[in-house]
């Protein structure tokens, strides 16, 4: 009784070895893959800020007031003065379209499920 005890013993031993160097293995390649992609990120970032400095350098207001002197004949933009702005209610919005109604449903509770005479069909 007693080797089989020990045999039991050794056999959930081995196989707990077995499971926690799995889960060793399994837990280093998390961490390997969250090192790869938090340098991925940090590389993201990275790219994402010099956008911004390019994006910042590329619209500096004198800039971009040059290339509208440089472009003007091409396309005639000109500075923004108040009379061309206007209030909300003066924009023409277009009227909303007329929608026949076909095959009309009754969808009352007061008379549901009965005909116009009053009666049940």
């Amino acid at each position: 009784m007693k080797t089989l005890l020990y045999a039991a013993t050794c056999l959930a031993v081995f196989g707990l070895a077995f499971w926690a160097y799995r889960e060793n293995y399994a837990t280093q390649q998390v961490l390997k893959d969250t090192r790869a992609l938090q340098r991925e990120i940090g590389a993201a970032q990275v790219r994402l800020s010099v956008l911004r400095a390019e994006w910042a350098y590329l619209n500096r207001p004198q800039r971009l007031r040059d290339l509208a002197d440089i472009n003007f004949d091409s396309l005639g933009l000109l500075p923004l003065r108040p009379d061309q702005f206007g209030r909300v209610d003066e924009v023409s919005y277009p009227a909303p379209p007329e929608l026949e109604i076909t095959n009309e449903v009754e969808v009352s509770g007061l008379n549901a499920g009965q005909n116009s005479d009053g009666s049940q069909p």
